[in-house]
């Protein structure tokens, strides 16, 4: 078992850990579905949009099927292990002011649920996002539906099949003769430094754009690349990949339209950073964040 792995064992990382048997095969089974929908213990994920709703215990708010619910509107996000259908609606919600990428609100409710709830709300966020935003088929241009207890859609005109998509991202860390390179987004608080990230382009190897983003953003190069751990990232459905990298040499150049700027922090830095100590030289990532996962396991390695 990866050092990674027993972190994350220590401290989940959030929104994985999901406990839900998904029952992929029930999805195409119209009689199997039909029967989980009847299931009296059957229950709906409530969202405020696209917010996470708290009940008491560190769970998520869920409602009961009602008589009118069409399960046409839903999709089936699996079975609890005690046996109760869990499902999100795929009504589309009011329309509201465009959503800030990292919603504060969010990161309040996440460190009110439990590991295992967060990771549902993650699925349903995703899932429920997405059928909202793919109403229309990128083939032809005409009306889609749910299919396939919601896992799917389908083109009513020339019935091409869509499905939900995650997006790879690689975050990583770069790390050279005792440091590691930490940036800043324009979009961050002042002082609030994490690894740098981007997204894996089509016909690109996880390795490949790690060495890209890093010199794009950063200016470095790197050579050897190792993988960390991994992310699920509901906003709107990306899997962050975490890496770490060895640059070849320290030497900077910022490109500021996406880096503010950047530093490179040793093991006292980063301690006192994740000890949100007063005189620390940066403000370390949420810890709702893989970044921070990946800081705290450089720094356990020694």
């Amino acid at each position: 078992m990866s050092d990674a792995i027993e972190r994350s064992n220590a401290r989940p990382i959030a929104f994985a850990g999901g406990l839900l048997d998904r029952v992929d095969q029930v999805r195409i089974d119209p009689e199997r579905l039909a029967d989980i929908w009847a299931d009296p213990r059957a229950r709906i994920v409530v969202l405020d949009g696209l917010d996470p709703v708290p009940a008491e215990g560190g769970m998520l708010e869920t409602m009961a099927v009602t008589a009118d619910a069409r399960l046409v509107d839903h999709a089936l996000l699996g079975i609890r292990p005690d046996g109760s259908p869990l499902f999100v609606s795929l009504l589309p919600s009011p329309p509201t002011e465009r959503e800030p990428v990292f919603p504060p609100r969010v990161w309040q409710i996440a460190a009110l649920l439990q590991a295992e709830e967060l990771a549902i709300y993650g699925g349903a966020r995703s899932l429920a996002d997405w059928h909202q935003r793919h109403r229309f088929c990128a083939k032809c241009g005409q009306s889609t539906a749910p299919i396939k207890a919601g896992w799917a859609r389908q083109c009513g005109a020339c019935a091409t099949e869509h499905f939900p998509r995650t997006d790879p991202v690689v975050i990583m860390l770069a790390e050279y003769r005792g440091k590691v390179l930490v940036g800043r987004n324009g979009r961050f608080p002042p002082r609030r430094f994490s690894a740098l990230a981007g997204f894996v382009e089509p016909g690109e190897t996880i390795e490949e754009a790690v060495r890209r983003e890093l010199f794009e953003e950063a200016g470095i190069r790197v050579g050897r690349v190792d993988y960390l751990m991994s992310q699920p990232w509901p906003f709107p459905s990306q899997l962050m990949i975490a890496c770490m990298a060895q640059a070849e040499d320290d030497a900077l150049t910022l490109d500021t339209a996406e880096i503010a700027e950047a530093i490179w922090v040793n093991r006292a830095d980063v301690a006192k950073a994740l000890a949100e100590e007063e005189e620390a030289l940066f403000l370390p990532p949420s810890s709702i964040a893989v970044a921070r996962h990946m800081l705290e396991l450089w720094l356990e390695r020694g």
